[in-house]
């Protein structure tokens, strides 16, 4: 055998037991008993500790210096491991092992806060995380931006500096959008009634088989914080359900199942392989966003829905098709960035983006970023925060040590702008097929031209291989301002 048949050899085990390692997750999050915490803990480091052992073995650098790539695929797949290998190779095993105890811990010290409001009670845990979090960071750099070196695991090539421009570019037609559209005096309406968590569940099963979803090679569950998790032959997602206000639920089933088919349509050639996933979350947030946004809150989607929402719940309080998309895209200050509308979404990333780059700087301090927090929301949403779960408590990235992980949703709004655009003009009849809820039908576009690639290319030149244009803000902006402009009057 080659070096390069023994080297995918063994990183086909690798990425197996990594995809143990995600379903243990997964189980931790939807059906494992509370009580089982410290256990599952101690389990997740334990598999950890195999997986950087294997991430980090000296045969990995003897294959890789003697393999060839025969074609780009080849070579696709050992830059992925050479990557990951020098990665693992900066981490010590031991670092590695308790970031993954610690985290896992921290999740449900994070839970108990923010059920009890209490910001200090879970101040010492995120501390801890923190701190180990910015020793890996230390370990990767080798002298160079920690907070590079963590967005690295994320979105590959790109650094703060950059992103820090890009969405410094966004912020004024942000922030002058939402003002004008809460000057406009004008108001969507809103769903009345009380909405049965089953039928709920049913229309989100219905949705999701409307968007392509693959229930053979995967499954819906209910979960405090939805996701998405898995890939190739086994990729689940979650959602939650509100009996006061259902849209949380339906979109959060469409949001998810855009991550899942990325994963489930990738080429099965590449199956348990580096490539044989999404190529970066930001890529990823790119088909979450456009499901659920410039598809699923589209007037032609919307529609479908109406009657949809009228045959699963009755008497719903609206009266049309038009006032239903209205309220579905229903702009307001709300605290919760999952539920925030388009307008405010990427400001409350902006928010946590900012944030996060000045604790790992040691520019912000644990015991101050709470006041942090609620004097940067009242300047860019008008409202002073309520409670911690309404605030700084309200996400669980930072927990379980996601640090570089939130301006990947904005980077994903960016790509999913301008994928949009690429669509509409490959896909003339894309409205059309939306309001028949034959939404598989659009998003084939993007299963064909982005999806199926996996991490074959890097992340920009993914999105840039299936629009053919450089990657711009514009065309997000430039939606944004055109759907919502009409829908307030502006």
């Amino acid at each position: 055998m080659t070096a390069y048949a023994n080297l995918m050899g063994f990183v086909r085990e690798t990425e197996a037991l990594k995809q143990v390692q995600g379903r243990l997750g997964w189980d931790q999050e939807t059906v494992m008993p509370r009580g089982a915490a410290p256990q599952r803990a101690e389990e997740m480091a334990a598999l950890d500790r195999v997986i950087h052992a294997r991430r980090s073995a000296p045969q990995i650098a003897e294959w890789l210096a003697e393999a060839e790539a025969g074609d780009d695929v080849a070579a696709a797949q050992l830059h992925h491991i050479r990557r990951e290998h020098d990665r693992a190779t900066k981490v010590p095993a031991d670092l590695s092992a308790e970031l993954t105890r610690v985290t896992s811990l921290s999740q449900g010290i994070w839970a108990d806060a923010r059920s009890a409001n209490d910001f200090t009670a879970f101040a010492p845990t995120f501390s801890e995380v923190l701190n180990l979090r910015r020793q890996e960071a230390e370990a990767l750099a080798t002298g160079g931006d920690l907070y590079d070196a963590l967005l690295d695991d994320y979105e590959p090539g790109e650094t703060g500096a950059t992103l820090a421009a890009m969405f410094d570019a966004m912020r004024p037609r942000l922030v002058a959008l939402r003002g004008a559209i809460l000057d406009s005096g004008k108001s969507a309406p809103k769903l009345q009634g009380i909405f049965d968590e089953t039928a709920q569940l049913r229309l989100s099963d219905a949705c999701a088989r409307a968007f392509g979803y693959d229930f053979e090679h995967g499954r819906i569950d209910k979960a405090v914080h939805p996701f998405s998790s898995g890939s190739g032959l086994d990729s689940r997602i979650t959602t939650r359900t509100d009996p006061a206000e259902p849209f949380g639920c339906i979109y959060s089933t469409i949001h998810e199942v855009g991550h899942s088919r990325y994963e489930q349509t990738v080429s099965p050639d590449y199956l348990l392989t580096p490539i044989g996933c999404g190529v970066s979350m930001g890529v990823h947030e790119s088909q979450s966003r456009i499901y659920e946004n410039q598809l699923g809150r589209s007037r032609a989607f919307t529609g479908w829905l109406y009657e949809r929402c009228r045959e699963a719940f009755g008497e719903i309080g609206i009266d049309s098709a038009e006032a239903f998309y209205a309220a579905v895209n229903a702009v307001h200050s709300g605290y919760i960035r999952t539920e925030a509308d388009e307008v405010h979404y990427n400001l409350h990333i902006l928010l946590r983006f900012d944030l996060e780059r000045a604790l790992i700087a040691g520019d912000l301090g644990v015991n101050d970023l709470e006041a942090a927090w609620n004097d940067r929301f009242r300047v860019d949403f008008g409202v002073a925060v309520d409670k911690p779960s309404n605030g700084v408590l309200q996400d669980v990235h930072w927990p379980v040590g996601l640090f570089g992980y939130f301006p990947t949703y904005t980077l994903g709004n960016v790509y999913a702008g301008c994928l949009f655009e690429t669509l509409r003009k490959a896909h003339p009849d894309w409205e059309h097929a939306l309001a028949e809820g034959r939404a598989a039908e659009v998003t084939g576009w993007l299963a064909e031209n982005l999806q199926r690639h996996g991490a074959l290319r890097a992340p920009r030149a993914t999105v840039e291989h299936a629009t053919g244009a450089p990657i711009s803000v514009e065309p997000l902006l430039d939606y944004l301002e055109a759907k919502f402009g009409a829908l307030y009057g502006l």
